[in-house]
């Protein structure tokens, strides 16, 4: 399999993360949605990442559906993600709430960083809704006595919130900061691991 990428996107970096949890084999090819745009769209007419080329040539993209493919293809007994019911939900929740943070840090990265005359109206959204879903993990994973957000072990919600945190730390400092111990520690706990010390690369946004 080839992941098609660079790891400062939280997305691209769950991705590689999950797939180093497992144990499966992939090729990184480290390309840039700005500079290497040509590139990814022979796979992915989108030209974003991460895309994952199958040994079969097909590419899927958006990292929630690949990891999907990932759950399915160790089987559900190693799979970081419940297969139905309540307890899928609440992982996908958690889930959807750090990828759409994610979302709006790079939205509001690329309003700093690619417009002369920012938007003071989208600057002010993004920010509103990133201190509200920062504001509502903090909540919930301080109510949380286990080591992982769902239990004794690491699920695709531990990853995803962890990524999305280290790139929304970097981005917007000012934004997650000590107001959010439980959030920190999570992301410590995360980022202590082995795969996550591997799998990682500074933040390095477009120039305008």
């Amino acid at each position: 399999m080839i992941l098609i990428g660079q790891y400062d996107s939280p997305f691209v970096r769950r991705t590689a993360i999950a797939l180093r949890l497992y144990g499966l084999p992939f090729e990184h090819r480290p390309w840039s949605t700005f500079g290497d745009g040509d590139k990814i769209a022979a796979y992915n007419p989108l030209r974003r990442v991460p895309t994952l080329v199958l040994d079969d040539g097909e590419a899927l993209i958006e990292s929630s559906a690949i990891l999907d493919y990932l759950d399915e293809l160790v089987g559900p007994e190693k799979a970081m993600m419940p297969v139905k019911g309540p307890e899928r939900r609440k992982h996908l929740r958690i889930c959807a709430l750090a990828t759409g943070l994610g979302d709006k840090a790079v939205s509001l990265i690329y309003e700093r960083v690619l417009r002369k005359d920012q938007l003071k109206l989208w600057v002010e959204r993004c920010e509103a809704q990133i201190g509200g879903v920062l504001d509502v993990l903090e909540k919930e994973r301080a109510a949380v006595n286990t080591p992982w957000w769902f239990g004794d072990r690491i699920a695709h919600a531990d990853i995803a919130v962890a990524c999305v945190l280290r790139f929304t730390g970097e981005a917007h400092p000012a934004l997650f900061d000590e107001r959010y111990p439980a959030l920190k520690a999570h992301a410590a706990a995360c980022e202590a691991l082995p795969p996550f010390r591997e799998i990682v690369q500074p933040l390095a946004p477009p120039s305008g």
